[in-house]
């Protein structure tokens, strides 16, 4: 009797000791931790929006804004997945990470639908915007931003 009681206090103890890292602080943990290098970090708000796990493995979106920014859609999401590695998350990737920044250009290397059209080329600058001599932004040597 004394033996199983003391197989079940070791038992609960050891049980309890299992660190549940299936929630957010988890996982934001790990992703500030992998963006710990990237420069321009403290000039933004990072919030985990969503994650999925599966066993040992969890996706998760992360929104990036600019602290200060409440402007509804102004920010960044971006996916990422992570991998369960003694008690931590570690990130893996990205999802369309080989994109690139952003969502890249439209197919045929045309524009995605609704960017503004180059100015000079027949299109209009928004409104308030200084004006651009033809051939390119003023102040450059040659016309052109470099």
């Amino acid at each position: 009797m004394k033996k199983a009681t003391i197989l079940l206090v070791v038992s609960l103890v050891l049980g309890g000791c299992k660190k549940d890292i299936q929630n957010e602080a988890a996982v934001k943990q790990g992703i500030m931790k992998y963006l710990a290098s990237r420069q321009g970090l403290v000039a933004m708000d990072v919030s985990v929006t969503s994650m999925s796990f599966q066993a040992d493995r969890c996706d998760a979106t992360v929104h990036f804004q600019a602290k200060g920014n409440t402007s509804p859609g102004a920010g960044l999401d971006m996916k990422y997945q992570l991998i369960k590695k003694g008690g931590e998350w570690v990130v893996q990737g990205r999802e369309g990470s080989s994109a690139g920044h952003g969502q890249g250009m439209a197919p045929g290397g045309q524009m995605p639908t609704g960017h503004p059209t180059e100015p000079g080329a027949g299109g209009e600058l928004p409104s308030g915007h200084p004006s651009v001599p033809p051939g390119g932004a003023a102040g450059s040597p040659n016309g052109s931003m470099k």
